[in-house]
């Protein structure tokens, strides 16, 4: 990994160019396989569509790793963990699997990350507070993998939704790496990498899109997510673990508000539904593409606070966390992403009718 900027361009060049020009190939075998995704029940496309573009960047991933990575453990360990996501992703893209054998997949993968490549989360400091996990730290690493893994994949809703995330996050990495002088980490080679993977694949994602992630993208995304964050644990180039938390709000706080919504009605938390938050803004706007771009427009935000906080001026970051923070506790009390409103005013009427 280098500082200049013309050989940080030049990785995300020649892997956006290739992950680019492969996606109609993987378009073609999920058709071939019958790898698709078929309108109705809570899909919001409405023909039925391909669904390997996350092939398409693991492949971009591996060219990334063999032309610019280097053979660690660590990395080893990184490949092996995405290529054990990937493959039980596929086999849910050709045939549902139920979420407890996703899970499994998901625990094998982290735990090989953990064990074999040693990427644990030790300890945490935040905000002045400093907490080491002991032996609970390798449990704990595991957890959090496997919840960025899920997080991403409850987003993948709509066209570009989930890959744009993620190139925001990776982005911001990269940048956040640029300003601290850290340029030889294993986090800023997997970010630029994943920077062109991603902008490669959202070329046929973006509305109308002609490929999907697929379960096996959107988890393989939220598990190389989930390490880059571990990774810059290791060193100053995050600060604290609320950074890169901070940076993925939009997904984890979906996530957050899907687990109690289904929870307060008495439903599994695995049960999918049409109140997540790309539901909610697409009842308001009418338009798939305002929809996303709305949501990459708030994430953004989450990552200019986490650019600001952490190198710039860290009381600013905190103001303009309040500030977002105070947008979504807006957006809970206006909208059906935590409670039925609807639902809520009928059974007060009711209350206050029988007490009359």
């Amino acid at each position: 990994m280098s500082s200049d900027l013309l050989g940080n361009l030049k990785i995300i060049g020649i892997v956006f160019v290739f992950v680019a020009l492969i996606v109609p190939f993987f378009k073609k075998i999920a058709v071939h396989i019958g790898a698709v995704d078929i309108p109705g029940g809570r899909h919001i496309h409405t023909k039925i569509t391909p669904k390997l573009g996350g092939i398409a960047i693991f492949f971009g991933f591996l060219l990334g790793y063999m032309l610019f990575g280097s053979q660690t453990p660590q990395m080893i360990s990184i490949l092996i963990g995405g290529i054990v996501i990937l493959i039980f992703g596929l086999f849910d893209d050709v045939k549902r699997l139920p979420a407890s054998t996703q899970f499994i997949g998901q625990i094998v993968a982290s735990i090989i990350v953990v064990y074999y490549g040693g990427i644990v989360l030790q300890d945490v400091s935040a905000y002045g507070i400093y907490i080491d996990f002991g032996i609970f730290a390798k449990p704990l690493t595991i957890l959090f993998i496997m919840s960025v893994v899920n997080c991403m994949n409850f987003i993948d809703g709509l066209d570009g939704l989930a890959g744009g995330i993620a190139t925001i996050f990776f982005i911001t990495i990269s940048i956040i790496i640029h300003g601290t002088g850290i340029y030889n980490g294993l986090d800023a080679s997997l970010s630029l990498i994943m920077i062109g993977s991603t902008l490669g694949f959202l070329i046929h994602n973006f509305y109308p899109a002609k490929i999907f992630l697929g379960n096996s993208g959107s988890m393989f995304l939220g598990y190389i997510i989930a390490v880059i964050s571990l990774l810059g644990f290791k060193n100053v180039t995050l600060t604290s673990f609320i950074v890169p938390v901070l940076i993925l709000a939009i997904p984890i706080l979906d996530t957050l508000f899907a687990i109690l919504r289904r929870l307060l009605k008495g439903e599994s938390p695995t049960e999918g539904d049409n109140k997540h938050l790309h539901h909610q803004i697409l009842q308001r706007t009418s338009s798939k593409v305002k929809t996303v771009l709305i949501i990459y427009a708030i994430n953004i935000l989450f990552s200019f606070a986490s650019i600001v906080y952490v190198l710039r001026n860290k009381e600013l970051g905190q103001i303009i966390y309040a500030f977002l923070l105070v947008i979504i506790v807006w957006f809970v009390l206006t909208t059906d992403i935590l409670f039925d409103r609807k639902q809520i005013k009928e059974e007060f009427q009711k209350r206050f009718s029988d007490k009359k």
